[in-house]
């Protein structure tokens, strides 16, 4: 079902990339909301279709959704005229999330590239906003150019946190830039966390699969490293198979998979 909410709020985090609150219409729908830290929800653009948008709130605000768009396609194209006060279409939540309830007391590693780092937001904030029940925070974040770096006050701000360590690079600086340079994978050069720790990542899936193979080399286990796999989705619910990988489904069963999970999906070997 599609419940409407309204828009209360409009942040631009970069060109053609905003960020939406949005709160139910309804307060019987509002009180019976919930999620979890990684799921999604279908945002529905009435009269025009509906695309899935991680959810980068926190589960303990569920009256306040945040989504973050990045303007893409016939849709979000729409989106990005969404103004404060518009009413909107919401269906979900939809997914499984990400594992904090399996992260609690170890080190967590967070790794992200390009412009896929919306659906780590919400979990480092889950994080922070819970910081006694988690050991060292290790972030890093990969983006092609300067200019594709989302967040900047909140890298900051994180960076300035106790017991966290953040980590960017860029493939193409310029005069501005004054961290690392070259792919995410090559901070994993100066990653001091113990093979105990549990990871998780978002972005492009040739940087993941190489980022897992050489998080494996660092003695972290395929059963200790997540994915959010977000493409192809449709539905939401496994019906139109846009995002069947053998016998799963993205929308359904995912997005987010251990590592061991997406081996058995696309056939990767032991390496």
């Amino acid at each position: 079902m599609i419940y409407s909410a309204r828009i209360t709020a409009r942040r631009t985090e970069a060109a053609g990339i905003y960020t939406f609150t949005m709160r139910f219409v309804d307060n019987d729908v509002r009180r019976a909301y919930s999620f979890k830290a990684g799921q999604f929800n279908m945002l529905y653009a009435f009269g025009v279709g509906e695309v899935p948008i991680s959810i980068v709130s926190d589960p303990a605000d569920s009256e306040n959704l945040e989504h973050t768009i990045r303007i893409a396609g016939r849709v979000t194209g729409v989106m990005a005229g969404w103004k404060v006060g518009d009413v909107v279409g919401v269906r979900g939540p939809y997914g499984n999330g990400w594992p904090v309830e399996e992260a609690r007391g170890r080190d967590v590693v967070i790794v992200t590239g390009g412009l896929g780092c919306a659906p780590v937001v919400g979990l480092i904030n889950y994080i922070f906003r819970r910081r006694d029940q988690y050991d060292e925070l290790h972030i890093l974040h990969g983006v092609k150019t300067p200019n594709d770096l989302l967040y900047r006050e909140r890298f900051d701000e994180w960076r300035r946190a106790p017991r966290t360590k953040v980590y960017l690079t860029t493939d193409k600086p310029d005069k501005s830039w004054h961290y690392q340079i070259g792919v995410v994978t090559e901070l994993f050069d100066e990653l001091t966390a113990p093979p105990s720790s549990i990871v998780m990542m978002c972005g492009p899936e040739v940087m993941m699969r190489f980022a897992a193979q050489t998080l494996r080399h660092k003695g972290i286990g395929d059963e200790a490293i997540y994915l959010s796999m977000e493409r192809r989705m449709e539905c939401a619910v496994g019906l139109c198979g846009h995002c069947q990988y053998r016998e799963h489904f993205v929308c359904k069963d995912g997005p987010v998979f251990s590592y061991r999970t997406v081996k058995q999906l696309f056939g990767i070997s032991n390496i």
